[in-house]
């Protein structure tokens, strides 16, 4: 598949789980992208894996505004544009609502809220005319999880987002849409989760199992494609089944 020949992708969080994934996706298609992370040692290592001149790793925090705009100085030096913006980076507190300190509230609406907000603010003299931003939400936004509300609500926050830009940039033809992934397999999910927690979220699914980043990052290219050119403003859920149904005992 070539549906991304000749397109500049950047992609915030992309030295593992699903950016690492939507990094590796992109670039089989056929992208330049452009990938973010806040040490160095895992950028070498996703450079590492992904292993192609057609990636560029950049330091970066997505919580420091001075780090985004450096960013986007960077791919404007390098590529003089973007096709594709997937707004992936961020962070997960998950604590009794009670126990929530307000150091807590700061670390994740500063990265997972503000960060992205003006991530995708600044990318737009960089963005082409009939570009894609997907911004990475939540089933959470969703489905009250307990423990989740502070993440639930950055998460809820930034789909609401995806949905005004992208009337703001209709007439750009620049199409904005989130994509809410269910229990996914990643570092962040297996450290909050555990062994006995993954199962027991399997299990809630109709899929019976634990979803991948790379199937997540289908999904990413798909809304980032042409084969999503009449989607603007909508939210996949990427769940095995979660959300919709119950499975059977």
């Amino acid at each position: 598949m070539t549906r991304f020949d000749g397109k500049i992708a950047l992609i915030t969080g992309g030295t593992s789980g699903i950016g690492l994934a939507t990094a590796r996706r992109l670039l089989d298609e056929g992208a330049h992208v452009v990938i973010t992370g806040r040490g160095q040692a895992g950028l070498d290592k996703a450079l590492a894996t992904l292993d192609s001149p057609r990636v560029t790793a950049v330091a970066a925090d997505t919580g420091s505004l001075d780090d985004i705009d450096r960013l986007m100085s960077v791919v404007a030096e390098k590529h003089g544009r973007l096709d594709v913006l997937f707004a992936n980076a961020g962070v997960g507190t998950f604590k009794p609502f009670a126990e929530i300190t307000p150091e807590d509230f700061d670390g994740s609406v500063d990265v997972n809220f503000k960060g992205l907000f003006f991530t995708v603010q600044r990318s737009l003299p960089l963005l082409a005319d009939g570009g894609s931003i997907v911004i990475n939400a939540s089933w959470t936004l969703h489905r009250g999880l307990p423990t989740a509300t502070l993440y639930s609500a950055t998460k809820a926050a930034v789909h609401n987002l995806a949905r005004t830009v992208a009337a703001e940039l209709g007439p750009r033809g620049i199409r904005v849409n989130s994509v809410s992934p269910g229990y996914i397999g990643t570092r962040m999910s297996d450290e909050a989760m555990g062994e006995e927690g993954q199962r027991a979220a399997a299990a809630e699914t109709l899929a019976g199992r634990i979803g991948t980043s790379e199937e997540t990052a289908a999904a990413v290219a798909f809304l980032a494609g042409g084969d999503a050119s009449y989607v603007n403003g909508q939210d996949l859920v990427v769940d095995g089944g979660l959300l919709g149904s119950i499975p059977v005992a």
